[in-house]
């Protein structure tokens, strides 16, 4: 009898209920004692007049909206803007969501139908399907490899991806790290990837993960004086290097992209040249190298560098909205009050909700733009990239450049420009 035969769909149900089962007992048993414990010993903020305690923390349980104060004091702690929003969580998040989407939307524009069987609404669960196969994939590591860097490599490659993360402002207030010289930080830690391809391509011991690794330096290096140079003009109209502070300038006049159309194409073509993408996939070209520079990986290390890569697009495409289109600007689209009659405030903040949505869409709108020109363009050759990085977007960016020198000095934008609300 085949596995297929063998199934039961009864059988199914009854082992998720006694696994369901189990891990409320154990959960009764070991993670509530826990908790109660480290209660003891973990700050728990006022309620109210009153003090909170940890048996007062735990009767909550029956009144959820006394909830609510440490909800509100929860999500304004460094751990949780860390760890889960607007840091790692949401990145990952978006992560998960573009390689779906990327799959699903390469598959319709050269007429497949992509994934498909795991889930039955468009194949939704093969995302968790295939992390669960690379969680268990067996990782094999070349026999000549210098194995401390081939392992440190990808988690230093996630890390730096979730580094530039932190510095992008997500809404008024809510950025992980917002500094005065965003800007130059985002620069600086988007340096740090060329190397590591570099040395983890070195670490395997192999000749195409070489190549593929000294493709990624002079690409980036080819692109990095382009891509500096484009956002400098962003930084000329607004004053400052601050991300948030951009925002803040576009907000009080217009988009920039308006006023620096050249700056955001050449900004648009060299992220894309960055994340080695399609037609700049150079570093990786499967079909001259075998994978690049990650020809030598499996399991989860091939998948800690593909869960970097689409951070580092997720991050790369909310830097465009917030250099160009305004980060979080938009309507407030969300009303004062959830249910009538019941004020809002205590639990959400309607304009600080309606910036997170206008800046989720904004983000998700640039990903689409970058993942289309896989579906569309071929791979262009090394010479003609360098030429383009070299000689033609530099070009473009100083006059876009010029063109903001111009603005300023022209009293048309600036403090006291013409355009300024």
């Amino acid at each position: 009898m085949s596995y297929t035969e063998s199934f039961r769909f009864g059988e199914f149900i009854g082992s998720v209920l006694w696994l369901v089962f189990w891990i409320l007992i154990i959960f009764s048993l070991v993670g509530l004692p826990l908790l109660f414990v480290v209660l003891f010993y973990v700050p728990l903020p006022p309620l109210g007049d009153e003090p909170l305690t940890p048996y007062l923390f735990l009767t909550m349980v029956a009144d959820p909206t006394r909830t609510i104060p440490i909800v509100k004091y929860m999500i304004h702690t460094d751990l949780f803007r860390v760890a889960a929003f607007p840091g790692f969580t949401y990145a990952a998040l978006f992560a998960a969501v573009t390689i779906f989407v990327e799959r699903k939307f390469l598959a319709k524009m050269q007429l497949r139908y992509g994934p498909l069987y795991v889930g039955k609404i468009e194949g939704w669960l093969q995302l968790i399907a295939d992390g669960l196969k690379l969680i268990s994939k067996e990782i094999i590591v070349p026999s000549g490899a210098d194995k401390p860097i081939f392992w440190a490599a990808p988690i230093a490659f996630v890390s730096t991806a979730a580094a530039v993360t932190a510095l992008i402002p997500v809404a008024p207030g809510w950025v992980v790290a917002n500094v005065d010289v965003g800007l130059l930080a985002v620069f600086a830690i988007l340096g740090f990837f060329p190397l590591i391809a570099l040395l983890f391509s070195w670490a395997s011991n192999s000749k195409y993960p070489f190549i593929g690794g000294l493709r990624a330096l002079h690409q980036i290096i080819a692109f990095e004086i382009p891509f500096i140079i484009s956002a400098l003009s962003v930084v000329i109209l607004a004053g400052t290097l601050n991300l948030t502070g951009i925002v803040d300038a576009q907000i009080s006049s217009y988009w920039y992209i308006f006023f620096l159309p050249i700056s955001a194409f050449v900004f648009y073509i060299s992220s894309l040249a960055e994340l080695e993408r399609i037609p700049f996939d150079l570093p990786e070209a499967e079909s001259e190298i075998v994978a690049g520079w990650i020809t030598e990986t499996s399991g989860m290390i091939y998948g800690l560098i593909q869960l970097g890569s689409y951070l580092k697009t997720y991050a790369l495409a909310a830097l465009f909205v917030v250099l160009f289109l305004g980060g979080w600007a938009g309507p407030v689209i969300f009303p004062q009050e959830i249910i009538p009659g019941y004020t809002g405030e205590k639990i959400y903040n309607p304009v600080t909700l309606s910036a997170i949505v206008w800046f989720t869409l904004k983000t998700f709108g640039v990903i689409l733009l970058m993942l289309l020109p896989r579906g569309i363009s071929p791979r262009i050759r090394i010479d003609i990239l360098l030429h383009t990085g070299w000689y033609k977007l530099i070009v473009l960016s100083f006059i876009n450049m010029f063109v903001a020198l111009a603005l300023i000095y022209g009293g048309i934008l600036g403090p006291e420009g013409l355009l300024v609300r």
